[in-house]
């Protein structure tokens, strides 16, 4: 279900159109994608433009207050239609039944009654719904993926569940999509009423399944790299995984402990219209669970020798 336009912009049912407005430059400006580079900003930008081309408009406005998410399908001069279907008692409002269900009563403040539905009623008014195109609604679905294949993209099989038993479809993803953005079907929504009405879109929002070794933070890749005591105080050049399927190198600086962060950047996920994003490999001083007996030697030696108290440096 799409988010309440006026939740969007973060204002009032009663709101004017200079509240609005200010609303709208305020968050435009906070997630215009060229300022702001979260992935998620460019769709929170649309939605912040769809919610007020709406609202800033006094016709679709009050279409949108009167049928709520449904506002679209609505003829413009559904108003027009409805008087001139009611007769000569149009105006001050008047009754109809809808079938054998409940009754419904247009007043000014719209459609009231349970149960009643728009298209339905709009059809029995008008002579039915081939006399008058109605599109089809947009529907959403979740696209699960692994971060291999949010990385990787390519075209993949998906199957769904609806009214009419299970689809399948063919879906390009991109490569370097992260968790929920939205890839689009055209087409593949709810049917249109009418002649030659359109059907609406399917949506799938992809959701990045949880990865024993990778976490995603929007681009950013993070990994723990477990690394030897002598490499983390020695120093070493040691291999890290990256969600491309291969290994890259990075070199751990001596002096280095646990919780230190490496930087490697581009190995992240992929941008397809920006930068990639990069690797985080985070230590984790590991110690052998058996030590051998010159192992044990060697660190005992060690311990005989070396200052180092980690409790008050």
């Amino acid at each position: 279900m799409a988010r309440d336009f006026y939740e969007v912009l973060g204002v009032p049912r009663t709101a004017d159109r200079d509240e609005i407005q200010r609303a709208y430059r305020t968050l435009a400006r906070r997630y215009h994608p060229d300022v702001n580079k979260d992935p998620q900003a460019e769709e929170r930008f649309k939605e912040i433009n769809e919610a007020f081309s709406v609202l800033s408009d006094p016709e679709q406005r009050a279409r949108y207050d009167r049928f709520g998410e449904d506002f679209r399908k609505v003829p413009e001069d559904w108003e027009e239609r409805v008087g001139a279907g009611a007769g000569a008692g149009a105006g001050s409002g008047f009754r109809w039944a809808t079938g054998g269900g409940p009754r419904a009563r247009y007043s000014t403040s719209g459609f009231e009654g349970e149960g009643v539905d728009v298209e339905d009623l709009f059809g029995s008014l008008f002579g039915g719904a081939g006399r008058m195109r109605v599109p089809g609604a947009d529907q959403e679905a979740e696209l699960p993926l692994t971060v291999e294949e949010a990385y990787r993209g390519g075209r993949r099989t998906v199957t769904l569940a609806g009214p009419a038993g299970q689809r399948r479809y063919q879906v390009d993803v991109p490569p370097g999509t992260t968790d929920g953005q939205r890839i689009r079907l055209a087409g593949e929504g709810g049917r249109g009423s009418g002649d030659d009405a359109p059907a609406g879109d399917l949506f799938l929002r992809v959701r990045i399944q949880p990865h024993p070794v990778f976490r995603l933070d929007g681009r950013d890749v993070h990994v723990t790299l477990p690394v030897t005591p002598w490499e983390a105080a020695l120093g070493a050049t040691v291999p890290v995984p990256t969600p491309s399927g291969s290994t890259a190198k990075v070199t751990v600086p001596a002096g280095s402990s646990s919780g230190r962060r490496l930087r490697l950047r581009g190995e992240g996920m992929p941008g397809p219209r920006g930068a990639n994003g990069d690797l985080y490999a985070e230590l984790r001083i590991m110690v052998p669970p058996r030590l051998s007996d010159r192992e044990r030697e060697l660190l005992e030696e060690l311990a005989a020798v070396s200052s180092f108290d980690p409790r008050r440096t």
